[in-house]
């Protein structure tokens, strides 16, 4: 619960913050995002200053040397775990996490909404992420069928905002959408924490923080250009391609391993 609560502080940061930025732009303008943005960092600061650093409890950790990246990946590689949930994040990282484009593009074009709407609909997202992220901290250890579970309902939940013809409507499938996404994040977060030996966790842990926080700008570009070619309601059908797709990928990976231990039984 401490690896779920952890992520979960991260991933709901993440959907809060644009939902708090959208009313601020509206209420008194972008120059005050930026100044609020620029001392959230002493809170920051403050937290690091009050660690109690004796009672820290250091673990083994693999020796530094060259390639120690490579190490990881390799290490990722022979485990068909964590290649499987990785990359299912980097899917639905990649072309399903790019909120700004899909919530921006679907205010400003179908619903023809100014920043305070946008900053309604970032805000019902919050709430459907905070959701997620109290349903997954109060759960037991995370697994990939809830990995596999999240991505359809966000599929699902992508391609139904495409074809919402209201703006409350939208916001509504939006709230189903945070949820998923949360629960996504924050479960791959602590299955991927929890099932690495601790001498490579650091390792693994970055090259998953690579993935999240890289492969949404590597998919921008493209999202941004089905929106602008093909209208923002492709946009979100991309999105909902890559839910289920990652749903997939998490399904073959369990009819592998549920074969494996058969063939292994028998």
């Amino acid at each position: 619960n401490a690896v779920a609560l952890n992520s979960t502080s991260f991933n709901a940061a993440r959907m809060v913050g644009p939902a708090v930025a959208g009313v601020l732009i509206a209420s008194a303008g972008t120059g005050w995002v930026f100044v609020i943005n620029a001392l959230s960092y002493l809170g920051v600061l403050l937290s690091l200053a009050m660690l109690r650093v004796a009672d820290l409890h250091r673990r083994g950790k693999a020796p530094r040397a060259e390639g120690g990246l490579l190490a990881g990946l390799r290490y990722v590689w022979s485990r068909p775990d964590l290649k499987a949930v990785l990359f299912m994040l980097f899917l639905l990282g990649t072309f399903g996490l790019n909120f700004p484009i899909f919530i921006s593009t679907m205010a400003v074009g179908p619903f023809q909404a100014g920043a305070d709407h946008y900053g309604g609909l970032t805000s019902a997202m919050a709430v459907g992420s905070v959701a997620g992220a109290l349903f997954t901290a109060s759960r037991a250890q995370p697994h990939i069928a809830r990995l596999v579970n999240a991505s359809l309902v966000f599929g699902i939940g992508c391609a139904l905002a495409a074809i919402m013809p209201s703006y409350g409507l939208f916001g509504l499938v939006l709230v189903f959408i945070g949820i998923s996404a949360q629960t996504f994040t924050t479960s791959i977060n602590t299955v991927v924490q929890l099932s690495t030996e601790p001498a490579m966790r650091g390792r693994v842990m970055a090259i998953l923080l690579a993935i999240l926080m890289g492969a949404t700008p590597l998919g921008a570009p493209l999202v941004g250009w089905v929106a602008d070619t093909f209208g923002p309601r492709w946009a979100l059908g991309v999105g909902a391609a890559s839910g289920f797709a990652s749903a997939i990928v998490g399904l073959l990976y369990r009819r592998r391993a549920r074969a494996a231990r058969v063939a292994q039984a028998g």
